[in-house]
């Protein structure tokens, strides 16, 4: 048996038929769009006067997200919280990350 899988782009602007996938960023914000040519090309030319007087900053996405919004914890914090879950039966590593649910529990008693 064969399969054919065709993947048709819509335009979101105006929802004809899509060329491509544009690409772009703003405000720390990055974002996809299914545009047709001449959709594209308007949001280049419009777009252009910008970039022209902008300086680059670095590759789209580079920037290393943290997940669930946890940032890194200093060792005295990891190691108070460690302490705290073995006192109360809690399972913790030795070394490593801490588990998310561990750190909340921790949190929630503070």
């Amino acid at each position: 048996m064969a399969k054919q899988i065709q993947e048709i782009l819509i335009d979101d602007l105006d929802g004809g038929e899509a060329n491509e996938t544009v690409s772009f960023a703003i405000d720390g914000s990055s974002y996809e769009i299914d545009l047709s040519d001449v959709n594209a090309k308007k949001l280049r030319d419009a777009l252009t006067p910008f970039v022209q007087h902008a300086r680059k900053s670095g590759a789209v996405g580079t920037r290393r997200r943290v997940r669930g919004g946890q940032r890194a914890m200093s060792r005295e914090k990891s190691s108070e919280i460690r302490q705290w879950a073995k006192a109360h039966g809690l399972p913790v590593s030795e070394r490593g990350r801490i588990a998310s649910t561990v750190v909340e529990k921790y949190e929630a008693a503070h």
